[in-house]
């Protein structure tokens, strides 16, 4: 069975070019395509919503609003925390700008980029980088095929190196 256009349980491989503010700011590779499951909210929702329809070969643009895409930039996901909270990372290992995973008391998992480095605290800032801005997606629909059983059930492509133990675990 072949997919011939983009639809929900489509496994869609594209080459794109991410533009913010006249500046590339992600790529794929020549040879390395983006995989995403088609209607799994695997991309960002306006991208999702422009590739529905589309076909193998096919070419496009599209700009998209905050809305759209990551959402409006939000000053109240930014949290000032002691830094003894830090845990096990040493402080030459802090850098403005890097990534951390923030388990809060629940035991729910975070990412937020360090703001600012304080004496005793750290600035965190929990917004997606890309958030409150106009993205621009230059794309090519490189390859369709309908996504399988496995792939369906955990709403994520597996792709050519998925190891077949890790199916039998449930993974």
């Amino acid at each position: 069975m072949s997919s011939e256009i983009i639809a929900d349980g489509v496994v869609v491989s594209l080459a794109y070019q991410l533009e913010v503010d006249g500046e590339i700011v992600a790529q794929t590779e020549p040879g390395d395509p983006m995989e995403y499951l088609h209607g799994a909210e695997n991309i960002v929702p306006g991208l999702e919503e422009a590739l529905t329809g589309k076909r193998k070969g096919d070419k496009m643009s599209v700009t998209l609003t905050p809305d759209q895409a990551y959402g409006e930039y939000d000053p109240d996901d930014i949290d000032e925390v002691p830094l003894v909270d830090v845990g096990d990372m040493e402080m030459g290992e802090l850098e403005v700008g890097m990534v951390l995973e923030v388990e809060d008391d629940e035991g729910d998992v975070y990412l937020a980029f360090v703001r600012e480095i304080g004496d005793e605290t750290l600035v965190l800032d929990f917004n997606p980088p890309l958030a409150g801005k106009t993205l621009t997606y230059h794309v090519e629909v490189l390859d369709l095929r309908p996504a399988t059983e496995m792939e369906m059930e955990h709403g994520h492509v597996h792709g050519a190196l998925w190891d077949e133990d890790e199916e039998d675990d449930g993974e």
